[in-house]
Parts: structure tokens; sequence; C-alpha cells
């Protein structure tokens, strides 16, 4: 028999993996509802019909669509009707009703959208939502790129005030700085980008160009350049859009840029809109943020050397984010010391829910992509140490009167809050022993006869190899320090 194994791109996590990705978790829950977020779930498949044309034709691509069940009910008619479709399928990009129709969700913004639109007379707006959930594409798996992975969503619909963005900009601040990775959110505007689709003359491609250029860190300017003539732009507009971001490099702050935008903007209404908000939205954000909008310093650690990030938010007239539905704000959080992509990443979408019927109400929102942000932390070594610790103590189990008296301990140690756990079987002390170093526990109690007879226990501080005998009380104390 072969060993078994789970599909590409997908992972088991052990327990210490799993109580680190908790306190991601627990993390960024805190945060969302300090800043007034409410929760929210969504299935794990949706209509295929909701998913696609949402994300773009790479993005419908990636998309794992879930075959209609119960084709051995069907009959020979149908079954021949199913087999036709399937041969379509697989001849080119086509979808059929008759073999599939519905998908694992690719996000959580799209499910979202479609939630509100389904609930808009039972909510009050504007409707602040986090949403932390598994989702799932079609991809080839590489680091820090899987097939299934989480995400963590804020979104504001139903208001377009530029305090929104800033609120969310605070957010991912907050989160990054307290889980310890240094960062840089990158701001642009697909409003900046739609004026200089104008500037070079091809307002029509905004989409090609958009997506070139969101590849510059990957391909570099060159590589953008040989993109952009193979999509059609002239020498004259390729130079023009090589002009712009090369000029953003010269500067050396946020306000220098947003300057240099703003004259070179002149010939573009969308592009000075977009400019504007960007302008704003950073002047908010300065007001709320608990930083005062400064860069903060994040120590962390490479290789043994001690080093040093000054993260903040940074203006970048490349970041284009490929989604077709951002229609203002667009930002993205890239990691400093690692090498990975971006770990968030959102922006304003005015015309969401207009995809499923419901018209003008704006929403902007962000995400975090929980399993980079934990292959980050890791390699960086920035997890807490308590959070692979899990059970602090644990009780030998030396049978009869003993055991009755441990699990007394037991309960008092729990009451205490204090997490603890006996060994159930009363088998050998070295077994034992050797059970409580492979868990990594840091104390083993021994209520053994003599211990008993005086109501104390034996405490080992399996780190030092100390050991002494206290009372429960005292017991207590020791493993809450």
């Amino acid at each position: 028999m072969s060993k078994p194994s789970i599909p590409q791109g997908t992972r088991d996590f052990s327990p210490a993996e799993v109580r680190k990705r908790q306190y991601i978790f627990n993390t960024l829950r805190s945060i969302f509802e300090l800043y007034g977020f409410q929760p929210l779930e969504t299935p794990s498949m949706e209509n295929l019909v909701t998913l696609t044309g949402k994300y773009g034709e790479e993005g419908d691509r990636l998309i794992f669509k879930i075959l209609n069940n119960g084709l051995n009910a069907q009959t020979d008619d149908t079954k021949k009707k199913m087999n036709d479709e399937w041969e379509k399928m697989l001849s080119k990009s086509y979808s059929s009703p008759v073999i599939t129709e519905r998908a694992l969700r690719y996000d959580l913004t799209i499910p979202f959208a479609r939630y509100v639109v389904m609930h808009q007379n039972e909510l009050a707006f504007p409707f602040r939502r986090y949403q932390m959930q598994p989702v799932w594409r079609a991809d080839r798996p590489q680091k820090g790129r899987y097939r299934e992975f989480w995400q963590c969503d804020a979104d504001v619909v139903g208001s377009t005030s530029l305090i929104n963005e800033a609120e969310l900009l605070c957010i991912y601040e907050e989160a990054f700085v307290t889980l310890g990775i240094p960062f840089v959110i990158k701001i642009n505007s697909r409003k900046i980008l739609a004026g200089m689709a104008e500037l070079c003359g091809h307002p029509d491609k905004l989409i090609d160009m958009t997506v070139a250029l969101d590849k510059v860190d990957k391909i570099g300017l060159h590589g953008v350049e040989k993109e952009l003539t193979d999509k059609g732009f002239d020498a004259k507009s390729v130079d023009i859009l090589k002009e712009l971001v090369r000029g953003e490099i010269a500067y050396s702050n946020n306000q220098e840029i947003i300057d240099e935008l703003r004259s070179k903007m002149q010939g573009s209404e969308i592009g000075l809109e977009g400019v504007r908000e960007i302008e704003k939205s950073i002047e908010y954000h300065k007001s709320l943020s608990k930083y005062g909008g400064e860069k903060i310093k994040i120590p962390f650690e490479v290789n043994g050397m001690q080093l040093s990030f000054s993260s903040g938010i940074n203006v970048d007239i490349s970041l284009a984010r490929g989604l077709n539905y951002y229609t203002g704000v667009i930002v993205e959080v890239i990691p400093y010391g690692v090498k990975m992509g971006s770990i968030g990443g959102g922006g304003r979408y005015d015309d969401l829910t207009g995809l499923f019927g419901l018209k003008n109400l704006s929403g902007v929102g962000v995400s975090f992509g929980v399993d980079r942000i934990y292959d980050v932390m890791d390699e960086l070594k920035v997890f807490p140490q308590r959070l692979v610790e899990g059970t602090q103590a644990m009780l030998v189990n030396f049978g009869g009167e003993n055991e009755a008296y441990a699990l007394q301990i037991l309960q008092q140690l729990r009451s205490a809050g204090i997490a603890a756990e006996i060994y159930p079987d009363a088998a050998k002390f070295d077994k034992q022993m050797k059970y409580a170093n492979k868990r990594s526990i840091a104390f083993v109690l021994l209520p053994g006869d003599e211990e008993r007879l005086k109501n104390m226990v034996a405490v080992k501080n399996f780190t030092t190899g100390e050991q002494k005998t206290v009372s429960v009380s005292e017991c207590i104390e020791i493993l809450r320090g």
C-alpha cells in the first residue's frame, strides 16, 4: 500500500504551528474589533456565475470549479450530453452548467459583495465587516504560494469617505508592528493609473498597462517595456510611462512624489483626482495613526544579525493590483528582510455590488495573507517563545492513591488558569518523562507517597534540571512565574 499524501499546494499544520497561526488570527481579530468591524462568514463554495468575470482573465483561470454531483443517477442521454460538454471544456477555456455550476471561493471580497446585496435590507450602512476563512486558487504551488490558504479581510461598504482608507492603513500598520514584521505599505490610485493611460494616449489599454506595471518588481522596467510593446504601446507611450515611474524613484518622501505627480497629471482630470485621494488618505492617516504617521523602526534578526527597518507608507505609482474591480486608492504590503511577495493588499471598489445589481454602494477593503505572514514571521523568528509551550506542567501518574492525589492537584492548577495535564496511565517513570521531554513541557510534577502524605508536590524544571518540593499553592506561583 502506498503512503498517504495530501494534494499539492496544501499543508498539514502541527499543534505548534496551529498555535502560531492562532496567534496571528487573534492579533488581527483584536485589532479589527478595536476599529469597530463585525465578524462574518460565507460558504466555502459559491455559484460559479457569482465568481467568474470578477477577477480578470488570469483570475478566472485560477478558479477551482466543482463538478456537479449525482452523476450515477443521470439518464444515458444526460450522461452523453455531459460527456460532450466535458470534451468542450477540455478543448478550450469553457464552463458548462451541465458539468459545473459551483466553485470554491477565490477570495473573500466577491462573496462579501454578494452577501451585502442579498442582505441589504437587514444591514446598517456603512457596514464594517472582517472575515477570516480559507480560499482556493488553482495556481502553481511555490514558496509563499499555495492552492489552499487563509485570508483575513476587513471592508467598509456604504461610504465614500477617505477616512475609511486611512483607518485601513492604520489597521495594517498596527497589525504588522504588533506581529513584529518590518514592512512597506505601498499606496497608489487606479485613477492615477487611468491618468497615466490618458497621458500616453491609450486610455483604452488601461488593463494591459496595469497588468504590465504590476510586474515591475519581478521583471524590471525593461521587462515592463517589452510587455507594453507587445500589447501595442508605441515607443513614445512607453517612454512617457517609464519617465513617470522613474521620476517617482528620484524623490525621498511621499509629499515630493505627490507634488511631482500633481505637476505631471495636469493633462488628466481623473489623474489629478487620484493624486488628491492619495494625499487626503495620507493626511487622515497621520491624524489617526498611533504613531503619528511617522516611520516606525521594527527590529528583526537575519542570520544572527540584529537589524531594524523604518516601516511605513510609500507612494508607488507602479503599484497596479491586478483585480479589475478596484476604482480608487489601492494598497499593498511588502515585508522587509525576507524574499516574499505581498502579505496584504486591497483598495477602493466603487461598483463591486453593482456586479450583483446593487448600484451606487461604494466600498473599500484590505486583505491579510495569513499563510505568507506565518512564513515571514517564522523566517524572521519573531513569534513569541511562549506560543510553542502549550502545556506548562505534566503530573506523573504513580497510580493508586497517588493518582487520586494527582487529580486533585491537576484540578487546582487548571482552576488557577495553568495549562496542565496528567499522564493517563501509571506507566514506567522513564516512559512518562520521555513523553514530557518530547512534548517540550517545561515542568514535571511528582506527586509520590512522601509528597501526598505531606500535602506537597515535587516540581522539576526540565530547562534547568532543578527540583524542589513545595506546597500546591507555591507550585502554582512557580508555574505562573
